[in-house]
């Protein structure tokens, strides 16, 4: 994809959609995190379901933790692998505690040190909450990036770091939740909507649906 095109691509992206933003549902720093854990191989609808029943009873670090994994467990187990879910927020509940006075931290290495957090997730909270200009290549951020040209490779690191380099700096800040949104909705794995889609002209997919 040509820059000029990757200009255009994300100047309609962003008419059409000014103020994108996560469809996980969350009043805090500590809320979004907890839910990005839980979404792994999980749909925001879902996260969100159970959510609505735990936050309204324990949204801190301190009172998650004072669940315990089994007491946790009730209001997560209709998400995929929710056991080992149950873990990594108790664990990282009780890391917040202890090393960062129940605040999420705004660094990567910090973040990723806590369990369940990997570079994804890390990126999620870092955008969203703290406004860097980092990018998570989710699997419907990787298949857009390859089909449409914008940023080409087999490998989730490096559709990132293409994904960086090739973004336009003005859209940096919301371009992750463009590309999500987008991929979700419009350039879908089995039947992408090409006949939908705003940026149709531009896209380099060769079997477009038009």
């Amino acid at each position: 994809m040509r820059p000029a095109d990757r200009l255009e691509m994300f100047r309609r992206l962003r008419e059409a959609n000014p103020n994108p933003t996560t469809e996980l549902t969350y009043t805090s720093p500590f809320e979004l995190l907890v839910s990005v854990v839980l979404s792994a191989q999980a749909t925001d609808v879902g996260v969100n379901k159970a959510t609505a029943k735990l936050y309204p009873v324990a949204n801190t670090p301190e009172t998650i933790y004072a669940l315990g994994e089994d007491g946790l467990i009730p209001y997560i187990n209709t998400i995929g692998l929710y056991r080992s879910k149950a873990k990594h927020v108790i664990g990282l509940c009780k890391m917040l505690i202890e090393l960062h006075t129940s605040t999420v931290p705004n660094d990567r290495a910090s973040l990723e040190a806590l369990p369940g957090v990997g570079r994804k997730t890390a990126n999620v909270v870092l955008n969203t909450i703290f406004k860097q200009p980092t990018m998570a290549v989710d699997t419907h951020i990787f298949r857009l990036a390859n089909r449409t040209g914008l940023a080409t490779s087999k490998t989730v690191l490096d559709v990132e770091k293409k994904l960086l380099k090739n973004i336009p700096a003005e859209f940096m800040l919301d371009a992750h939740h463009w590309l999500i949104l987008h991929g979700r909705y419009v350039c879908q794995a089995r039947k992408p909507k090409c006949g939908e889609c705003i940026i149709v002209d531009l896209c380099d997919y060769k079997a477009k649906t038009v």
